[in-house]
Protein backbone atom coordinates (compact mmCIF):
# COMPACT_ATOMS: atom_id res chain seq x y z
CA UNK A 1 0.00 0.00 0.00
CA UNK A 2 1.15 2.97 -0.87
CA UNK A 3 1.80 5.63 1.97
CA UNK A 4 0.25 9.37 1.48
CA UNK A 5 0.64 12.16 3.10
CA UNK A 6 -2.30 13.98 5.31
CA UNK A 7 -2.16 16.68 2.95
CA UNK A 8 -3.21 14.68 0.41
CA UNK A 9 -6.30 12.73 2.14
CA UNK A 10 -9.43 15.13 0.84
CA UNK A 11 -8.38 13.38 -2.86
CA UNK A 12 -8.05 9.56 -1.70
CA UNK A 13 -12.18 10.03 0.01
CA UNK A 14 -13.57 6.37 -0.14
CA UNK A 15 -9.86 4.87 0.18
CA UNK A 16 -7.78 3.26 2.64
CA UNK A 17 -4.27 4.67 2.82
CA UNK A 18 -1.34 4.18 5.36
CA UNK A 19 -0.06 7.54 6.92
CA UNK A 20 3.35 7.96 9.06
CA UNK A 21 3.60 10.50 11.95
CA UNK A 22 3.29 10.84 15.24
CA UNK A 23 0.73 10.69 17.63
CA UNK A 24 0.42 14.15 19.02
CA UNK A 25 -2.98 13.26 21.15
CA UNK A 26 -5.15 10.78 21.92
CA UNK A 27 -8.54 9.71 24.10
CA UNK A 28 -10.84 6.84 24.75
CA UNK A 29 -13.77 6.10 25.73
CA UNK A 30 -13.62 2.15 26.14
CA UNK A 31 -14.71 0.95 22.74
CA UNK A 32 -13.52 3.77 20.80
CA UNK A 33 -10.03 5.03 20.27
CA UNK A 34 -9.56 8.83 19.07
CA UNK A 35 -5.95 8.76 18.09
CA UNK A 36 -4.79 12.68 16.43
CA UNK A 37 -1.78 12.12 14.21
CA UNK A 38 0.64 14.86 12.95
CA UNK A 39 2.97 13.82 10.01
CA UNK A 40 4.76 17.03 8.85
CA UNK A 41 2.00 18.18 6.01
CA UNK A 42 -0.78 18.42 8.11
CA UNK A 43 -3.07 16.68 11.25
CA UNK A 44 -5.59 14.32 11.27
CA UNK A 45 -8.18 11.99 13.47
CA UNK A 46 -8.30 8.37 13.12
CA UNK A 47 -10.81 6.55 14.77
CA UNK A 48 -10.60 2.85 15.78
CA UNK A 49 -13.72 0.82 16.93
CA UNK A 50 -12.41 -2.04 19.50
CA UNK A 51 -14.76 -4.68 17.56
CA UNK A 52 -13.12 -3.86 14.25
CA UNK A 53 -9.54 -4.42 14.66
CA UNK A 54 -7.63 -7.20 16.22
CA UNK A 55 -6.69 -7.35 19.77
CA UNK A 56 -2.82 -6.71 18.98
CA UNK A 57 -3.89 -3.51 17.07
CA UNK A 58 -5.80 -2.08 20.22
CA UNK A 59 -3.18 -3.22 22.57
CA UNK A 60 -0.77 -1.07 20.62
CA UNK A 61 -3.14 1.78 20.78
CA UNK A 62 -4.16 1.45 24.64
CA UNK A 63 -0.32 1.87 25.43
CA UNK A 64 0.50 4.53 22.99
CA UNK A 65 2.20 7.36 24.93
CA UNK A 66 2.53 11.13 23.36
CA UNK A 67 4.58 11.49 20.65
CA UNK A 68 5.06 8.25 19.82
CA UNK A 69 6.18 7.46 16.08
CA UNK A 70 3.50 5.27 14.70
CA UNK A 71 2.70 4.09 10.75
CA UNK A 72 -1.32 3.55 11.03
CA UNK A 73 -3.44 2.60 8.22
CA UNK A 74 -7.76 3.56 7.61
CA UNK A 75 -10.35 4.62 5.05
CA UNK A 76 -10.70 7.90 4.38
CA UNK A 77 -14.36 9.64 4.67
CA UNK A 78 -15.85 13.13 4.67
CA UNK A 79 -15.93 14.60 8.18
CA UNK A 80 -17.20 18.65 8.04
CA UNK A 81 -16.66 19.09 11.56
CA UNK A 82 -12.71 18.45 10.92
CA UNK A 83 -10.26 21.08 10.43
CA UNK A 84 -8.75 18.89 7.45
CA UNK A 85 -12.57 18.48 6.20
CA UNK A 86 -11.64 14.44 6.38
CA UNK A 87 -10.74 11.19 9.35
CA UNK A 88 -10.05 8.15 8.86
CA UNK A 89 -11.44 4.97 10.13
CA UNK A 90 -8.76 3.24 11.51
CA UNK A 91 -8.18 -0.93 10.66
CA UNK A 92 -4.74 -1.07 11.82
CA UNK A 93 -1.60 0.85 13.34
CA UNK A 94 1.94 -0.08 14.04
CA UNK A 95 4.17 1.81 16.76
CA UNK A 96 7.49 2.48 15.09
CA UNK A 97 9.02 3.96 18.30
CA UNK A 98 7.22 4.37 21.50
CA UNK A 99 7.70 7.79 23.70
CA UNK A 100 9.21 7.55 26.73
CA UNK A 101 6.53 8.91 29.45
CA UNK A 102 5.62 11.90 30.86
CA UNK A 103 6.08 13.92 27.55
CA UNK A 104 7.34 17.46 29.44
CA UNK A 105 5.40 19.98 27.52
CA UNK A 106 1.74 19.24 28.65
CA UNK A 107 -1.86 21.18 27.51
CA UNK A 108 -1.34 23.57 30.82
CA UNK A 109 0.58 27.37 30.29
CA UNK A 110 4.36 26.94 30.54
CA UNK A 111 6.54 29.99 30.12
CA UNK A 112 8.26 31.16 27.77
CA UNK A 113 11.55 30.45 29.20
CA UNK A 114 10.36 26.73 30.10
CA UNK A 115 9.50 26.45 26.13
CA UNK A 116 12.57 28.09 25.19
CA UNK A 117 14.87 25.41 26.83
CA UNK A 118 12.44 22.66 25.43
CA UNK A 119 12.16 24.56 21.77
CA UNK A 120 13.44 20.85 20.05
CA UNK A 121 10.19 19.19 21.27
CA UNK A 122 7.91 22.92 21.53
CA UNK A 123 8.47 22.92 17.27
CA UNK A 124 6.09 19.70 16.71
CA UNK A 125 3.29 22.21 18.64
CA UNK A 126 0.54 23.23 16.05
CA UNK A 127 1.43 27.51 16.59
CA UNK A 128 4.98 26.72 15.30
CA UNK A 129 4.54 24.33 12.38
CA UNK A 130 1.94 27.24 11.06
CA UNK A 131 5.13 29.95 11.91
CA UNK A 132 7.70 27.50 10.07
CA UNK A 133 5.54 27.50 7.10
CA UNK A 134 4.63 30.68 6.86
CA UNK A 135 8.71 31.29 7.26
CA UNK A 136 9.17 28.78 4.13
CA UNK A 137 6.37 30.58 1.88
CA UNK A 138 7.97 34.31 2.77
CA UNK A 139 11.57 32.99 1.51
CA UNK A 140 9.50 31.06 -1.42
CA UNK A 141 8.12 34.32 -2.44
CA UNK A 142 11.52 36.15 -1.54
CA UNK A 143 13.32 34.08 -4.20
CA UNK A 144 10.51 33.86 -6.85
CA UNK A 145 9.68 37.95 -6.79
CA UNK A 146 13.44 38.82 -7.23
CA UNK A 147 14.41 36.39 -10.09
CA UNK A 148 11.29 37.59 -11.61
CA UNK A 149 12.62 41.49 -11.59
CA UNK A 150 15.65 40.11 -12.74
CA UNK A 151 17.59 39.45 -9.62
CA UNK A 152 20.32 36.96 -9.08
CA UNK A 153 21.30 34.69 -6.07
CA UNK A 154 24.47 35.60 -5.44
CA UNK A 155 26.58 34.67 -2.01
CA UNK A 156 28.38 36.26 -0.47
CA UNK A 157 30.79 35.61 2.75
CA UNK A 158 30.19 34.45 6.32
CA UNK A 159 33.57 35.54 7.26
CA UNK A 160 34.87 39.03 6.60
CA UNK A 161 38.10 41.00 7.57
CA UNK A 162 35.85 44.24 8.13
CA UNK A 163 32.22 45.49 8.28
CA UNK A 164 29.87 47.53 6.55
CA UNK A 165 29.44 50.28 9.26
CA UNK A 166 32.57 49.77 11.71
CA UNK A 167 33.33 46.45 14.20
CA UNK A 168 31.62 47.42 17.24
CA UNK A 169 28.84 44.92 17.19
CA UNK A 170 30.58 42.63 15.21
CA UNK A 171 31.66 39.04 16.74
CA UNK A 172 35.33 38.85 16.70
CA UNK A 173 38.16 35.67 15.70
CA UNK A 174 41.41 35.43 15.22
CA UNK A 175 42.32 34.08 11.92
CA UNK A 176 45.20 32.14 10.59
CA UNK A 177 48.51 33.03 11.04
CA UNK A 178 48.72 34.90 7.45
CA UNK A 179 52.28 35.17 7.25
CA UNK A 180 52.96 31.03 8.37
CA UNK A 181 49.69 29.85 6.22
CA UNK A 182 48.87 28.45 9.43
CA UNK A 183 46.22 28.25 12.47
CA UNK A 184 47.45 30.22 14.97
CA UNK A 185 45.67 30.75 18.78
CA UNK A 186 47.18 33.79 19.33
CA UNK A 187 47.79 36.02 15.43
CA UNK A 188 51.30 36.98 15.69
CA UNK A 189 50.46 39.42 12.67
CA UNK A 190 47.06 40.67 14.55
CA UNK A 191 44.57 39.00 11.90
CA UNK A 192 41.18 39.42 12.94
CA UNK A 193 38.22 38.05 11.41
CA UNK A 194 34.48 38.98 12.30
CA UNK A 195 30.89 37.33 11.54
CA UNK A 196 29.55 39.26 9.04
CA UNK A 197 26.23 41.20 9.86
CA UNK A 198 25.63 41.84 6.10
CA UNK A 199 26.08 40.91 2.75
CA UNK A 200 25.83 44.22 1.12
CA UNK A 201 29.50 45.48 -0.14
CA UNK A 202 30.20 41.88 -1.52
CA UNK A 203 27.07 42.79 -3.30
CA UNK A 204 28.14 45.49 -4.83
CA UNK A 205 31.14 43.97 -6.37
CA UNK A 206 28.48 41.05 -7.78
CA UNK A 207 26.34 43.42 -9.44
CA UNK A 208 29.52 44.58 -11.25
CA UNK A 209 29.21 41.51 -13.31
CA UNK A 210 25.20 40.49 -12.53
CA UNK A 211 23.52 43.78 -13.16
CA UNK A 212 20.93 42.92 -10.22
CA UNK A 213 21.62 40.02 -7.52
CA UNK A 214 20.39 39.43 -3.69
CA UNK A 215 21.86 37.01 -0.82
CA UNK A 216 19.62 35.15 1.76
CA UNK A 217 21.68 33.91 5.09
CA UNK A 218 22.65 34.35 8.43
CA UNK A 219 24.21 37.22 9.56
CA UNK A 220 25.73 37.92 13.34
CA UNK A 221 25.51 40.82 15.39
CA UNK A 222 26.84 41.02 18.84
CA UNK A 223 24.94 44.05 19.82
CA UNK A 224 23.89 43.89 23.74
CA UNK A 225 20.38 44.14 23.20
CA UNK A 226 17.46 42.54 24.82
CA UNK A 227 14.31 43.90 23.02
CA UNK A 228 11.19 41.84 21.22
CA UNK A 229 12.92 42.82 18.09
CA UNK A 230 16.57 41.78 18.29
CA UNK A 231 18.63 38.16 17.61
CA UNK A 232 22.31 37.80 17.62
CA UNK A 233 21.63 35.40 14.84
CA UNK A 234 19.01 35.93 12.15
CA UNK A 235 18.05 35.92 8.64
CA UNK A 236 18.95 38.89 6.29
CA UNK A 237 18.12 39.35 2.42
CA UNK A 238 20.01 41.82 1.01
CA UNK A 239 19.95 43.16 -2.82
CA UNK A 240 21.75 45.32 -4.89
CA UNK A 241 20.82 46.68 -8.17
CA UNK A 242 23.60 48.42 -10.66
CA UNK A 243 21.17 51.44 -12.53
CA UNK A 244 18.58 51.67 -9.64
CA UNK A 245 18.21 55.05 -7.93
CA UNK A 246 16.57 56.11 -4.60
CA UNK A 247 13.29 56.66 -5.70
CA UNK A 248 13.29 53.05 -7.91
CA UNK A 249 14.73 51.41 -4.63
CA UNK A 250 12.02 51.91 -2.56
CA UNK A 251 9.59 50.93 -5.58
CA UNK A 252 11.16 48.03 -5.96
CA UNK A 253 10.70 47.37 -2.02
CA UNK A 254 7.30 47.85 -2.13
CA UNK A 255 6.49 45.98 -4.46
CA UNK A 256 8.45 43.42 -2.84
CA UNK A 257 6.78 43.18 0.87
CA UNK A 258 3.29 43.63 -1.21
CA UNK A 259 4.25 40.29 -3.17
CA UNK A 260 5.07 38.83 -0.06
CA UNK A 261 2.19 39.61 2.07
CA UNK A 262 -0.23 38.39 -1.24
CA UNK A 263 1.52 34.90 -1.26
CA UNK A 264 1.02 34.29 2.65
CA UNK A 265 -2.37 35.15 2.30
CA UNK A 266 -2.98 32.86 -0.03
CA UNK A 267 -1.07 29.77 0.30
CA UNK A 268 -1.31 29.76 4.25
CA UNK A 269 -4.50 30.69 5.27
CA UNK A 270 -5.13 27.81 7.02
CA UNK A 271 -1.75 28.48 9.24
CA UNK A 272 -2.85 31.82 9.82
CA UNK A 273 -6.27 31.18 11.02
CA UNK A 274 -4.07 28.32 13.24
CA UNK A 275 -1.77 31.05 14.83
CA UNK A 276 -5.35 33.70 15.04
CA UNK A 277 -4.07 36.31 13.31
CA UNK A 278 -6.37 38.48 11.95
CA UNK A 279 -6.05 38.84 8.36
CA UNK A 280 -7.78 42.51 7.33
CA UNK A 281 -4.76 44.22 8.20
CA UNK A 282 -2.41 41.91 6.06
CA UNK A 283 -5.29 42.72 3.07
CA UNK A 284 -4.69 46.50 3.30
CA UNK A 285 -1.36 46.26 2.32
CA UNK A 286 -1.15 47.59 -1.19
CA UNK A 287 0.56 50.72 -3.16
CA UNK A 288 0.76 53.24 -2.34
CA UNK A 289 3.43 53.06 0.69
CA UNK A 290 2.90 55.83 2.87
CA UNK A 291 5.77 58.02 2.73
CA UNK A 292 7.41 61.16 5.17
CA UNK A 293 11.07 62.30 5.49
CA UNK A 294 12.92 61.87 8.61
CA UNK A 295 12.29 65.44 9.60
CA UNK A 296 8.69 64.97 9.23
CA UNK A 297 8.63 62.19 11.12
CA UNK A 298 10.02 63.77 13.99
CA UNK A 299 7.92 66.03 14.15
CA UNK A 300 5.02 63.83 14.13
CA UNK A 301 6.68 62.06 16.66
CA UNK A 302 7.45 64.63 18.72
CA UNK A 303 3.57 66.46 18.59
CA UNK A 304 2.64 62.53 20.04
CA UNK A 305 5.19 62.93 22.89
CA UNK A 306 8.31 61.40 22.13
CA UNK A 307 11.15 63.24 22.63
CA UNK A 308 13.38 62.14 19.92
CA UNK A 309 16.35 64.61 18.56
CA UNK A 310 16.69 65.96 14.97
CA UNK A 311 19.16 63.56 14.10
CA UNK A 312 18.48 60.71 15.93
CA UNK A 313 17.22 57.12 14.60
CA UNK A 314 14.21 56.28 15.56
CA UNK A 315 13.81 53.92 18.69
CA UNK A 316 11.62 50.84 19.25
CA UNK A 317 9.03 53.01 20.67
CA UNK A 318 9.17 55.79 17.74
CA UNK A 319 8.32 53.32 15.29
CA UNK A 320 5.30 51.27 17.62
CA UNK A 321 4.35 54.94 18.12
CA UNK A 322 4.34 55.63 14.17
CA UNK A 323 2.79 52.48 12.86
CA UNK A 324 0.07 52.21 14.88
CA UNK A 325 -1.28 55.40 13.49
CA UNK A 326 -1.28 53.75 9.95
CA UNK A 327 -2.77 50.94 7.82
CA UNK A 328 0.12 50.44 5.21
CA UNK A 329 3.85 50.29 5.56
CA UNK A 330 5.97 54.05 6.03
CA UNK A 331 8.59 54.55 4.01
CA UNK A 332 10.34 56.80 6.50
CA UNK A 333 13.57 58.57 4.00
CA UNK A 334 16.34 60.98 4.19
CA UNK A 335 17.78 60.79 7.34
CA UNK A 336 20.42 63.17 8.31
CA UNK A 337 23.76 61.58 6.73
CA UNK A 338 26.21 62.72 9.72
CA UNK A 339 24.89 59.52 11.73
CA UNK A 340 23.91 56.97 8.51
CA UNK A 341 26.76 54.75 6.82
CA UNK A 342 29.53 55.92 5.27
CA UNK A 343 28.60 54.45 1.84
CA UNK A 344 24.64 56.00 1.55
CA UNK A 345 24.91 58.96 -1.18
CA UNK A 346 24.06 62.15 -0.07
CA UNK A 347 20.77 64.41 -1.30
CA UNK A 348 21.64 66.35 -4.34
CA UNK A 349 19.17 69.15 -3.41
CA UNK A 350 20.33 68.94 0.47
CA UNK A 351 23.30 67.23 1.31
CA UNK A 352 22.91 66.97 5.07
CA UNK A 353 20.52 64.47 3.87
CA UNK A 354 21.41 60.57 2.72
CA UNK A 355 18.94 59.18 0.28
CA UNK A 356 17.92 56.56 2.05
CA UNK A 357 15.03 54.99 3.60
CA UNK A 358 13.73 52.64 6.46
CA UNK A 359 10.18 50.90 5.67
CA UNK A 360 8.42 50.31 8.98
CA UNK A 361 5.65 47.44 9.03
CA UNK A 362 2.24 48.70 10.18
CA UNK A 363 0.50 47.38 13.88
CA UNK A 364 3.38 48.69 15.87
CA UNK A 365 5.95 46.27 14.28
CA UNK A 366 8.09 48.81 13.34
CA UNK A 367 11.45 48.72 10.86
CA UNK A 368 11.37 45.52 8.62
CA UNK A 369 13.54 46.85 5.46
CA UNK A 370 16.84 49.09 5.42
CA UNK A 371 18.03 50.75 2.44
CA UNK A 372 19.90 53.39 0.36
CA UNK A 373 21.08 54.55 -2.73
CA UNK A 374 25.05 53.69 -2.63
CA UNK A 375 28.25 56.28 -3.65
CA UNK A 376 29.11 55.73 -6.62
CA UNK A 377 32.16 58.73 -6.65
CA UNK A 378 35.20 57.48 -5.75
CA UNK A 379 36.48 60.24 -4.46
CA UNK A 380 33.35 60.91 -2.63
CA UNK A 381 33.47 57.46 -1.22
CA UNK A 382 37.28 57.73 0.37
CA UNK A 383 36.49 60.92 1.99
CA UNK A 384 33.48 59.53 3.66
CA UNK A 385 36.20 56.48 4.72
CA UNK A 386 38.55 59.08 5.88
CA UNK A 387 35.72 60.66 7.74
CA UNK A 388 34.13 57.62 9.41
CA UNK A 389 38.06 56.98 10.42
CA UNK A 390 37.87 53.25 8.82
CA UNK A 391 40.76 51.81 8.13
CA UNK A 392 41.38 52.49 4.05
CA UNK A 393 43.57 49.37 3.15
CA UNK A 394 40.53 47.52 4.23
CA UNK A 395 38.24 49.40 1.77
CA UNK A 396 40.34 49.46 -1.17
CA UNK A 397 38.89 46.68 -2.86
CA UNK A 398 35.36 48.45 -2.48
CA UNK A 399 36.84 51.69 -3.82
CA UNK A 400 37.85 49.64 -7.11
CA UNK A 401 34.61 49.22 -7.44
CA UNK A 402 33.96 53.18 -8.01
CA UNK A 403 37.63 53.34 -10.49
CA UNK A 404 36.70 51.25 -12.60
CA UNK A 405 32.93 51.24 -14.57
CA UNK A 406 31.46 52.59 -11.33
CA UNK A 407 27.65 53.33 -12.06
CA UNK A 408 24.73 54.92 -9.69
CA UNK A 409 23.73 52.00 -7.80
CA UNK A 410 21.11 51.34 -4.65
CA UNK A 411 19.96 48.49 -2.84
CA UNK A 412 18.54 47.30 0.33
CA UNK A 413 18.02 44.48 3.16
CA UNK A 414 15.28 42.74 5.46
CA UNK A 415 15.66 40.83 8.03
CA UNK A 416 13.36 37.55 7.73
CA UNK A 417 12.65 37.33 11.40
CA UNK A 418 10.55 40.56 11.89
CA UNK A 419 9.11 39.91 8.90
CA UNK A 420 8.00 36.80 9.95
CA UNK A 421 6.81 38.46 12.93
CA UNK A 422 4.74 40.99 11.51
CA UNK A 423 3.14 38.51 9.01
CA UNK A 424 2.47 36.07 11.62
CA UNK A 425 1.07 38.95 14.45
CA UNK A 426 4.20 37.20 16.89
CA UNK A 427 5.03 39.60 19.64
CA UNK A 428 8.66 38.57 20.10
CA UNK A 429 10.92 37.49 17.42
CA UNK A 430 12.45 34.52 19.39
CA UNK A 431 9.41 32.62 17.95
CA UNK A 432 9.83 32.90 14.78
CA UNK A 433 13.09 31.18 13.61
CA UNK A 434 13.77 27.38 14.66
CA UNK A 435 16.55 27.71 17.15
CA UNK A 436 16.77 31.13 18.23
CA UNK A 437 20.13 33.23 19.55
CA UNK A 438 20.02 35.58 21.84
CA UNK A 439 21.95 37.61 24.49
CA UNK A 440 21.28 35.20 27.18
CA UNK A 441 20.74 32.27 25.15
CA UNK A 442 22.63 29.43 23.31
CA UNK A 443 20.77 26.38 23.51
CA UNK A 444 19.17 24.28 22.68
Amino acid sequence: MNTCFVSDLSKRLGEEVELKGWAYNFRSSGKIFFLQLRDGSGRVQIVYGKPDVSEAVWEALSSLRIESSVIVRGKVKEDARSPSGVELTGVALEIVSLAAEDYPISKKEHGPDFLLEHRHLWLRSESQWAVLHVRDCIIRATYDHLRSRGFVKFDTPILTPTACEGTTELFEMDYFDMGKGEPSAVNTDGTKAYLAQSGQLYLEAGIMSLGRAFDFGPVFRAEKSKTRRHLTEFWMMDAEAAFVEHEENMRVQEELVIEIVRRVLCECAHELRILERHVEPLQNIQAPFFRMTHAEAVAKLREMGSNIGEKDDLGADDETMLTQAFDRPIFIEKYPAEVKAFYMKRDPNDPSRALNNDLLAPEGYGEIIGGSQREDDYETLKRRIEEHHLPMSAFEWYLDLRRWGSVPHSGFGFGLERIVAWICGLHHVRETIPFPRMMNRLTP
